[in-house]
């Protein structure tokens, strides 16, 4: 009986049924709902449950899983529908408001500067950008450093495409592209570019795909093979640089049977805790982490709603065109777009929680070993 009331709810929200004033405090209950669910009941079995977690994800055979899945779910999205919901810089990811009265289109700016202050960087470096969804920061590091060649590697042939397309537009010539899984792609000895040796990287990027990933020690190792060992003639260090939104102190998977959010947009998915990459460091060193308030990706999801509803005659009929062409019936496009909208607010409420305080942003700077 419980199943078929929970599936009742998901086909109202489906249908875009449920008013935003119904919507937004029941997911307020579903977050605190959660925060009980993670907390063991004392700081020894909450760090128990920790270094579980890490035995658990270091011992998985795969780096990412059910990446399929998460590419239908958030980036094989018509490219005109999410350019619609997103800033012109189309950043994917959380922008940064530090005094809250920032347009989208600024805190997209002010995200990107951070990164790029973060990390480092300098014309004339070669840089990974690691899932690198619509090119936001692809296409931004290629225009502020010119003489820089940016490399970038996404699962999703559309967001390729796009971020091609936007180079050519603009007269960008050192940006590349490759759509590849991460769990078998590896740049070492397979990748030349015409004027550049990618086999190895002075800075690497992962802004918005360790959400999807497990094993994380697998992973770093891999990326750490992509960084350019330090040279005896330079005392440069090659970087890595991570953003992820993660919990303030507690690690957990999203599970199939674990509600909505798991089974309609981060299947096979993973929230980390602030701290658990100080636990992956046997190929990479952590040079420093920030944490920024959840209440900086709050306030972009919100204004990614506000441009989703402005502009949702076009988003319907873009999302309804391509479910048809798929050979889909329109109603599974109309779907997706209230699927969106759910999205947005839900995520809005989890990390605009008690003051931003639960949920946010971590950064990581971590160098090769």
């Amino acid at each position: 009986m419980t199943g078929m009331i929970e599936q009742f709810g998901y086909d109202l929200l489906d249908k875009g049924l449920i008013p935003d004033f119904v919507l937004r405090p029941a997911v307020r209950t579903l977050c605190r709902q959660r925060l009980r669910e993670i907390d063991h009941g004392s700081l020894a079995a909450n760090h128990a449950a920790k270094m579980d977690f890490v035995a658990d994800v270091r011992a998985r055979g795969a780096i990412a899983e059910k990446t399929a899945k998460a590419n239908e779910q958030h980036y094989e999205v018509p490219t005109k529908f999410i350019l619609s919901c997103l800033g012109p810089y189309a950043k994917y990811s959380s922008c940064l408001y530090p005094t809250g009265k920032e347009t989208l289109e600024e805190a997209e700016v002010l995200m990107l500067e951070s990164y790029c202050k973060k990390a480092q960087l300098k014309d004339g470096q070669d840089v990974l950008d690691l899932g690198c969804g619509w090119g936001s920061l692809s296409l931004y590091l290629a225009q502020k450093y010119p003489h820089s060649r940016i490399v970038g590697l996404s699962n999703s042939s559309t967001q390729k495409a796009h971020i091609l397309g936007v180079a050519k537009e603009r007269g960008l010539d050192n940006v590349e592209i490759i759509t590849a899984d991460v769990n078998v792609f590896d740049f070492t000895g397979k990748l030349q570019l015409s004027s550049m040796d990618c086999r190895t990287s002075d800075s690497g990027f992962l802004p918005k795909m360790f959400e999807h990933m497990k094993n994380y020690e697998a992973l770093l190792r891999k990326v750490s093979t992509w960084l350019r060992p330090k040279s005896e003639d330079s005392d440069a260090e090659s970087l890595l640089f991570v953003h992820i939104f993660c919990h303030k102190t507690t690690p957990y998977h999203f599970e199939e049977n674990d509600g909505w959010m798991a089974k309609t947009f981060f299947s096979g998915g993973t929230m980390p805790s602030h701290d658990l990459f100080l636990y992956f460091q046997s190929d990479v060193t952590l040079v420093r982490s920030w944490f920024l308030n959840g209440r900086h990706y709050a306030r972009t999801l919100e204004d990614w709603l506000l441009l989703q509803d402005r502009n949702a005659k076009e988003g319907l009929a873009e999302l309804t065109r391509d479910a048809e062409a798929s050979g889909l019936p329109g109603v599974e496009g109309r779907k997706a777009f209230y699927r969106f909208r759910v999205f947005y607010i839900a995520c809005a409420e989890f990390f605009g929680l008690n003051g931003g305080e639960e949920w946010g942003v971590g950064h990581y700077l971590f160098k090769r070993k």
